[in-house]
C-alpha cells in the first residue's frame, strides 16, 4: 500500500502597527470573524513578499516589515486545514479599507480587541501585546 504524503499549507500573518493601534479585518468567507491580515503564500513567493502582497490585497496599506515575530504550527490552529504561519510585526500610516476576502478592516487598541476571533488569531495577538509590553520571548514562548 502506497503512503499518500501530506504537507502543513504555508501562510503569513502580519501585525500592522498605526500610531498605537493594531488593524484587525473582519472576514467575508468562513471560518467568520476578526483576523489578522495574512493568507496563503503563492509557489515561489517569499514569506516577505507574501506578506506586503497579502496586506495590500486585504485593507489596502502600503507597509514596512519591522521585524518577524513568531512561527506558529499548532496542527489545530485553522479548522479547514493543518497550516503554518509566520507572523510579522509591520509598520503603517493611513487608513485600512477592508478588500478582497476582507468585508471590514479597522484600528483596535489592546482594549478594544473584539471577543470573536479567527483561528488562534487573539493567543497570537495576546503574545504580541505581552512582548510590546516587555515581557521576552524566551518567556512567551517556551517550549
Amino acid at each position: 500500500m502506497e503512503k499518500k504524503y501530506r504537507n502543513p499549507l504555508v501562510t503569513v500573518d502580519i501585525i500592522i502597527e498605526i500610531e498605537e493601534k493594531i488593524v484587525l479585518i473582519e472576514r467575508a468567507n468562513p471560518p467568520l470573524g476578526w483576523a489578522i491580515p495574512g493568507g496563503f503564500v503563492d509557489y515561489g513567493e517569499s514569506l516577505e513578499t507574501a506578506a506586503n502582497r497579502e496586506a495590500m490585497e486585504e485593507t489596502g496599506l502600503d507597509i514596512r516589515l519591522t521585524e518577524q515575530f513568531h512561527t506558529y504550527s499548532d496542527p489545530d490552529r485553522d479548522p479547514r486545514q493543518h497550516t503554518v504561519t509566520t507572523v510579522f510585526i509591520a509598520q503603517a500610516s493611513g487608513k485600512p479599507k477592508g478588500r478582497d476576502d476582507a468585508k471590514k478592516a479597522a484600528l483596535f487598541t489592546r482594549n478594544t480587541i473584539p471577543s470573536h476571533m479567527a483561528f488562534d488569531h487573539g493567543k497570537i495577538i495576546d503574545d504580541y501585546f505581552r512582548y510590546r509590553f516587555g515581557e521576552s520571548r524566551k518567556d512567551i514562548f517556551r517550549f
